[in-house]
């Protein structure tokens, strides 16, 4: 909750981030839940953008973390990547796990939002609150694309807009 009610809030400058720098910290950070998982993460060339690399750090690590815990029964196949769009980037992390029943997708990023019981799936409620707050941060907007059974695709802009004012 605090890290929640921290961003943007005596945050660090934004500057110049390699995302694909951001991803090698994800990757280092979950290596053992991917192993554990057995789960496949195919990341295509990410952009630089302006940001602060440890609220990047949280925001993949957030979504990675989800597409891992949340998979279905078959092996996890996780896909990352961005394509520019003017102005900013468009970010998607697609997964073929369990998915979101679509009526879900806006909730799930309001804080202490769960959709599944705490004995079937650990957490808070606060993980995609806190990526939806980071995003924001950074200019930009996030959603989910999703069916029950089909897997997700969480998408969001980076630097799409003049974000002094965040």
């Amino acid at each position: 909750l605090l890290l929640y009610a921290r961003i943007g809030k005596d945050a660090k400058p934004l500057k110049i981030i390699n995302c694909n720098s951001v991803w090698e910290k994800v990757r280092d950070n979950l290596q053992l839940s991917i192993q554990d998982t057995n789960t496949t993460i195919k990341v295509k060339p990410l952009p630089q953008i302006v940001g602060d690399e440890s609220q990047l750090v949280q925001l993949f690590q957030n979504l990675i973390a989800n597409a891992i815990t949340y998979r279905s029964e078959s092996d996890s196949e996780i896909e990352i990547s961005a394509i520019s769009q003017q102005p900013g980037w468009l970010f998607s992390v697609k997964d073929n796990g369990i998915g979101i029943d679509s009526k879900n997708a806006k909730r799930i990023f309001d804080i202490f939002q769960r959709l599944h019981p705490k004995g079937k799936y650990s957490g808070t409620g606060i993980g995609l609150a806190i990526c939806k707050k980071i995003v924001e941060r950074h200019g930009g907007e996030i959603w989910v694309e999703s069916e029950l059974g089909t897997g997700s695709i969480f998408w969001f802009t980076l630097n799409s807009r003049n974000f002094d004012s965040v």
